[in-house]
């Protein structure tokens, strides 16, 4: 696979391991463990520009979040170029794992994964998969407007928007949505933030 991506002049890889089959009583040949394994296998084929996930309030299969921020900092020493984070609610949770990111020495970009929650019953699901925390006020807006799609939609959309505005008020530098394709909500963002983003009103 990597040198039929080669040959398709494609020099940007987002390295996720993926989820595993949920039956895993049985050995899966080739299966990665961790990504960083992945990551390795792929900086030894080629001249990539490789990414990786990271997961501020730690991955739901490590048992705690210095060990999380250990493998970590083995996908960098093995070759990833920046981490996009997993989706979070809180800005302070991303802030907290930024410092101790730097602390471990992980000094790659990293990008703050924002998902505007438009249906309630989705991001129920999400967080469960995920172990992502709601904040109070963000469980509020779901109590009072999870059973009006429009007015979630809206409010979902409202909530990202400051969320975005506090991030690039404190100086993260990238923001990656998670729109789940769904542009109309990725264009509705940008629209909101048009001149926070220097592009007026047209953007």
């Amino acid at each position: 696979m990597i040198d039929k991506i080669k040959q398709n002049g494609i020099e940007n890889i987002l390295a996720l391991r993926g989820d595993p089959p949920r039956d895993t009583s049985v050995p899966i040949p080739g299966h990665y463990k961790h990504a960083y394994e992945l990551i390795r296998q792929i900086r030894q084929k080629g001249d990539f520009c490789i990414g990786a996930a990271c997961y501020p309030e730690g991955h739901v299969e490590c048992a705690n979040r210095d060990l999380d921020l250990d493998y970590l900092k083995m996908k960098v020493d093995e070759g990833c170029d920046f981490l996009t984070t997993q989706m979070f609610f809180d800005n302070n949770i991303l802030y907290r794992f930024l410092y101790r990111a730097l602390a471990k020495g992980i000094d790659v970009p990293i990008l703050a994964g924002i998902m505007p929650v438009i249906n309630a019953r989705q991001i129920q699901r999400s967080v469960q998969l995920s172990g992502t925390e709601l904040p109070n006020r963000f469980c509020g807006i779901i109590d009072k407007f999870g059973s009006d799609p429009a007015a979630m939609k809206q409010a979902g959309i409202a909530y990202a928007t400051e969320q975005i505005i506090d991030l690039i008020a404190n100086g993260v530098k990238g923001i990656h949505l998670y729109t789940m394709n769904r542009p109309d909500i990725a264009e509705a963002i940008f629209h909101n933030l048009s001149y926070i983003l220097g592009r007026g009103e047209n953007v």
